[in-house]
């Protein structure tokens, strides 16, 4: 289970073949085993919430008196109210639902069960016991009588505070919730502390509201764009870098001219006649097509600097590129893995949080200070949330890993396969078969150890949101260090055990031998690693850039009409996270395709020369490639020791070729 190889290991490890191995065997069995326990725990906590009620209480509701609503209740001990009948009242009622407890995160207010939730609003106690006679439905205590809802003392107290906001069930939870979004928006004032004047907030999320209907089409067009050009990314990959660069230079440039002639255009319109609310509204607009347009100048910009920094080095990516795109002809379901992921990951998720809320009600009734029953667990089970919190983390990373194991073992399959008209009928199949067959302990050790360097820096993360304000300079400096640095840590390991999954892939090693030799691998290609990795991933968030300023600017267009009483400043935003999350997906697929592709083309050049016996694997465009690479660095040392320097990282390891 350790990282440490012997030296026979050593040994056998530089007499490998480098090639898929037909007979493979099963690698970290042990972390397999751990993986299936702490997975056994997850259902056990799962289980023992559903053993105790916490379902029923969840789907059903419970009154403040510890009653399920919509069956009848056995009687709580020294606990006045519990143990009713509440086979006809359904539903659950807040007598204050806006009186939230941020803290605690939960309502602040009695819970009572009840017949019907009030569809219209009831301003005096009049409508209320109105409504109880005709619904049924008592929306005050249990102690009071609808006919005493209008002369009793008490009744401003033991009745709902009024005016009784408009409310409908909760699907499927059977809570009375309301329909306006006041409550939220307050709730979100709380939360967003950024936001001084809460008529702001107001605005933004009514914003939203107004234009939801452009906010899902636009996140739908996002969508068309990137699998629009995954298409592209398959058939002309060979100068998609140089269209990538045109396009993204032109679409940086239209942009930000579109969004400094908007605010001028804005900045001289006439503000005569203009109510206060629309004029307030106007100035938002204003300033944010301001912020914007310098935003995007100052991007514009950088990105010019970093294109003419890295001119020279474009070259080095487009062969490759070239390969992905045939990778993607030959293995078309690739284009549905994020898809696949997608699905695993939201399904694990629904499954996270229900489990999660069952956690929340499960217990034994304990009556509170206010005299009404809360849940409660005790002992060492109380701590079940902190382990379903790792869970989250690490299934989310395992699901994650099994991607990348999956698209690296189909990619593998394809470079190490010399005629690819003897592909296996579905690569993509065969790679999930050897997954779950023999490699499931190598990702849940793989993943695990993410998970070890992400739960530390998310304790940080939390400590630093809670001591904001109160630590000092120095403290908060050394927090956020710490936090910075697991960060790289995170994304270095991530690398690596990308590049591991391929090694497994290829030579059906444990996790460790993997991790060893890619990590070889890497570093003596590591001018390689920095030109092609910078280069690629730097040409794919171009891609991602020109689907996130085709959706903003479209975006921009059309709320552009609804800028006299809608602050489009959220739903921009809104739309934009979205159409880089959509990209992301997408396009870090190709990312792995590329990254796969690189290190089996390190293997390849390292341990075969071409010669007979010793054939290269890698495709009619790579070996184009090193060809040419070698010719231009004979060139360039005649010419400049600059040049020569440049092209040296891709020619050295084909030097014998």
């Amino acid at each position: 289970m350790g990282c440490c190889s012997s030296a026979s290991s050593a040994a056998q490890s530089s007499k490998r073949e480098w090639k898929p191995l037909e007979d493979r065997s099963c690698t970290d069995i042990p972390w397999l085993l751990l993986f299936i326990l702490f997975c056994i725990g997850m259902g056990f906590i799962c289980g023992f919430s559903v053993a105790t009620g916490a379902a029923a209480r969840l789907v059903s509701g419970y009154d403040s008196y510890g009653n399920i609503c919509g069956q009848k209740n056995a009687k709580l001990e020294a606990i006045p109210n519990s143990g009713m009948d509440h086979t006809h009242r359904k539903y659950v009622f807040f007598l204050d639902p806006c009186n939230l407890d941020l803290i605690n995160r939960k309502i602040k207010s009695v819970a009572l069960c009840v017949a019907a939730c009030p569809r219209q609003e009831l301003k005096t106690l009049s409508d209320v016991q109105k409504f109880a006679e005709i619904n049924g439905s008592a929306l005050c205590s249990y102690s009071l009588k609808p006919s005493e809802y209008t002369t009793s003392s008490k009744a401003p107290v033991l009745c709902p505070k009024l005016p009784v906001p408009a409310s409908a069930p909760i699907p499927f939870f059977h809570r009375c919730a309301p329909v306006n979004i006041s409550c939220y928006a307050k709730f979100a004032e709380a939360l967003i502390t950024f936001v001084s004047d809460n008529s702001v907030l107001h605005r933004l999320i009514s914003g939203v509201m107004t234009s939801k209907e452009i906010i899902l089409g636009l996140c739908l067009l996002s969508l068309v764009l990137s699998m629009i050009l995954m298409v592209i990314i398959r058939y002309i990959s060979r100068i998609l870098v140089w269209i990538l660069t045109i396009l993204v230079i032109l679409g940086s440039l239209g942009g930000t001219g579109v969004l400094w002639w908007l605010y001028a255009k804005q900045r001289k319109s006439p503000k005569e006649a203009v109510i206060p609310e629309q004029l307030q509204i106007a100035e938002d607009n204003l300033r944010a097509l301001l912020i914007y347009a310098i935003a995007a100048t100052v991007f514009t910009v950088i990105l010019f600097l970093i294109m003419l920094v890295m001119r020279k080095r474009v070259a080095l990516t487009i062969a490759l590129f070239h390969v992905a795109g045939k990778v993607f002809i030959h293995l078309p379901l690739l284009v549905f893995q994020p898809f696949w992921t997608f699905f695993a990951l939201v399904l694990f998720w629904v499954y996270w949080i229900m489990t999660l809320l069952f956690l929340g009600t499960t217990g034994s009734a304990v009556q509170n200070d206010q005299g009404f029953v809360e849940f409660r667990v005790s002992g060492p089970l109380q701590y079940m949330w902190w382990y379903h919190v790792v869970g989250l983390i690490w299934i989310s990373e395992f699901i994650l890993a099994c991607q990348q194991m999956t698209v690296a073992g189909a990619v593998v399959t394809y470079y190490f396969t010399r005629d690819k008209r003897n592909l296996p009928f579905a690569p993509i199949l065969a790679s999930v078969n050897r997954l779950i067959r023999y490699h499931l302990g190598t990702v849940a050790k793989g993943s695990f150890i993410i998970t070890l360097v992400k739960i530390p820096r998310m304790i940080l993360m939390y400590i630093h949101s809670q001591l904001k304000g109160k630590e000092n300079a120095c403290a908060r400096c050394v927090l956020k260090s710490c936090i910075c640095c697991l960060w790289c840590l995170e994304k270095c390991l991530n690398y690596l055990n990308q590049n591991a999954y391929t090694a497994t892939a290829i030579n059906s090693t444990n996790f460790c031998t993997s991790a060893k030799d890619a990590f070889v691998i890497l570093v003596e290609n590591a001018l390689r690693v920095a030109a092609i990795n910078t280069v690629g991933d730097f040409m794919l968030f171009l891609g991602k850039v020109l689907i996130v300023c085709s959706t903003g600017l479209a975006g921009i267009m059309l709320l552009n009409y609804q800028q006299d009483y809608t602050v489009w400043v959220l739903p921009l935003i809104i739309v934009c996270l979205f159409a880089f999350l959509v990209a992301h997906c997408f396009l870090s697929i190709y990312e792995m395709v590329v990254d796969v592709l690189f290190l089996c083309f390190a293997i390849d050049t390292k341990y075969n020369d071409g010669s007979p016996g010793r054939e290269f694997y890698m495709d009619k465009v790579l070996m184009e490639f090193v060809e040419n690479s070698r010719k231009a660095m004979k060139e360039a040392g005649k010419g400049g020791v600059a040049d020569a320097r440049e092209l040296k990282p891709m020619a050295s390891g084909a030097s014998s070729a």
